[in-house]
């Protein structure tokens, strides 16, 4: 049997061919992408909220009528049939073309914002209604960004309509990108505040403890810019670590984080193109403990360099903090995690690049309560389980074996849960011990007394 095949029983095949509510939600969708090119090349088209409503709203709008005709009559279940087949999501040619195009937009994001002046004019009457400043392609990206979470999310929940986890992990993700990441920044321009993001931390917005950061914050007149400089450092001290020993690292990569809100919706439709290869594990250990090795001495080096004053440590020190911005935090995370998403599915940047992922993996492995239990006298070894999780955990091993998964790259999607057919596998909280014994069964093997 196919590992990609779907097992449950009551499942409904869809017919091979597109229904009448499918079809127009393309072609309005396609519309759309017309219009923004048109708007992209040649200017607005009567003004900007008819542009943005030609664009951004036919796009968003198709997608949503798409999915409404997707989801019409389906019966619950998780519909990936057909997957291998699927030049899109199989790395056919459509795929290699969808990634060239996002990784053309993260290159024109980071180095070619001008070029796209056409469409930031297109959101100027937003931008001036909710942050009281004029836009820039970094609100125009925020925008999409948020757009693509909300409608993909709206994808993902149909998806997985028959999981509670599901249904209120997206709704969470969605709001914390809507409230947190998109609105809650803006507003606090309007209010000529501080542009702050309160659902990211060190070292994940590794510049939130830079000493110019800092320093820039507390200078804020009024009492708000010591509060924020306070929430951060609470939220990556004490926070994060007593919230991983709780609930592992899905309190933050599967509920609240922007990235892996953007990687669960919109990546969604490539979680199972992640490596497995044993390779890809020892990579995956080496990159990700190196770039959190990396980002925490240059934090230690720009404070270091703030207090001894001297010259060319802050010469060293400004150096590698601009490097680390260069090419971890824009070509490593924007470029290559999201543009890559079709070639190397949805958590690119989290598997290999996020230094805040590191932490959360370090504790969740060695003191952290959750875990996933196998009954692997259930097991029927489909596959399932692996080939959906965009970490690139054989979770099948793990089943086969009866063995609790305590894993430091699991970031608690609970997906290879939902897909296996015989419910072998179940997210938990419980003492931590257990997850230790779970490892060390894992590292000698298991001894049978006489």
């Amino acid at each position: 049997m196919h590992p990609y095949a779907i097992l449950n029983s009551d499942t409904e095949i869809k017919p091979h061919y597109n229904s009448a509510v499918e079809m127009a939600g393309l072609a309005i969708s396609f519309t759309g992408l017309l219009c923004t090119f048109v708007i992209a090349f040649f200017g607005l088209i009567g003004g900007p909220w008819i542009s943005l409503l030609l664009s951004a709203g036919l796009i968003s709008g198709g997608a949503l009528l798409y999915i409404f005709g997707q989801a019409r009559g389906m019966k619950p279940g998780i519909h990936n049939d057909g997957i291998t087949f699927s030049a899109m999501q199989f790395r056919g040619w459509t795929g290699w073309i969808t990634a060239i195009l996002f990784t053309g937009f993260y290159i024109i994001i980071y180095w070619f914002g001008d070029w796209l002046h056409n469409l930031v004019a297109m959101v100027e009457p937003m931008s001036q209604a909710i942050r009281n400043a004029p836009a820039d392609h970094w609100f125009l990206y925020g925008l999409l960004y948020t757009l693509a979470i909300l409608v993909m999310g709206v994808k993902f929940m149909y998806k997985y309509q028959h999981s509670r986890y599901h249904l209120i992990r997206t709704a969470t993700l969605m709001f914390f990108q809507l409230g947190f990441a998109f609105l809650l920044p803006a507003i606090l321009m309007f209010f000529k505040e501080p542009e702050f993001y309160f659902s990211y931390f060190w070292p994940l917005q590794f510049n939130y403890l830079f000493p110019n950061d800092v320093h820039s914050l507390v200078s804020d007149p009024g009492a708000l810019g010591t509060f924020m400089v306070f929430w951060g450092a609470v939220m990556s001290f004490i926070a994060t670590p007593v919230l991983t020993y709780f609930y592992g690292k899905r309190w933050y990569c599967s509920w609240v984080c922007g990235c892996g809100g953007l990687a669960e919706t919109f990546g969604d439709p490539y979680r199972h193109l992640s490596d497995k290869r044993l390779i890809a594990w020892k990579f995956e250990r080496w990159i990700v403990y190196g770039v959190l090795a990396i980002i925490t001495f240059t934090t230690m080096l720009l404070w270091a360099s703030l207090t001894l004053e001297i010259g060319w440590l802050s010469s060293i020190s400004g150096d590698l903090a601009e490097w680390y911005g260069f090419y971890i935090g824009a070509i490593f995370a924007g470029v290559i995690g999201v543009g890559f998403y079709p070639l190397m599915g949805s958590r690119v940047w989290c598997r290999f690049g996020c230094p805040m992922a590191a932490i959360l993996g370090i504790i969740q492995r060695f003191y952290s309560r959750f875990r996933i239990t196998t009954n692997g006298g259930q097991c029927i070894s489909c596959g399932n389980c692996s080939a959906f999780c965009e970490m690139g955990i054989d979770v099948r091993w793990y089943a086969q074996r009866q063995q609790n998964i305590v894993r430091a790259s699991c970031v608690g999607c609970g997906i290879c849960a939902s897909v296996c057919p015989r419910g072998v596998l179940k997210l938990e909280n419980g003492p931590s011990d257990i997850n230790r014994a779970a490892i060390q069964v894992r590292k000698n093997g298991i001894e049978v007394a006489e």
